[in-house]
């Protein structure tokens, strides 16, 4: 049973814990995807192994590269366009990024 509420401070919020990116094997990976967007393109950068701040910037740095959309979903980067991907592969390879193209 947790603290909620205290005389001294009022109401008590939990630590929250911290997220931990997923382990990766070194290697960022780019993926073709459809499904689910309603036959809009996009590609999928899995497998940094950023942390959410880290994560965000390097998004923001593509989209900004690419004049593009895009999101982070999870721990993966969602770019708008399927035909992106070798623009995306050279931007990140620039930054030292080991990249592999992967699907369609």
């Amino acid at each position: 049973m947790s603290l909620v509420y205290s005389t001294d401070g009022g109401r008590v919020k939990p630590e929250k814990e911290q997220e931990l990116p997923p382990e990766g094997d070194g290697v960022v990976r780019l993926h073709k995807e459809t499904k689910g967007r309603k036959g809009a393109g996009v590609v999928l950068v899995k497998g940094t192994g950023l942390d959410k701040a880290a994560l965000k910037e390097l998004c923001s740095f593509l989209k900004k590269r690419l004049g593009t959309g895009g999101s982070i979903e999870d721990w993966d980067i969602v770019i708008q366009g399927a035909d992106k991907r070798p623009q995306v592969q050279q931007l990140l390879e620039q930054k030292g990024y080991k990249v592999k193209l992967v699907g369609g």
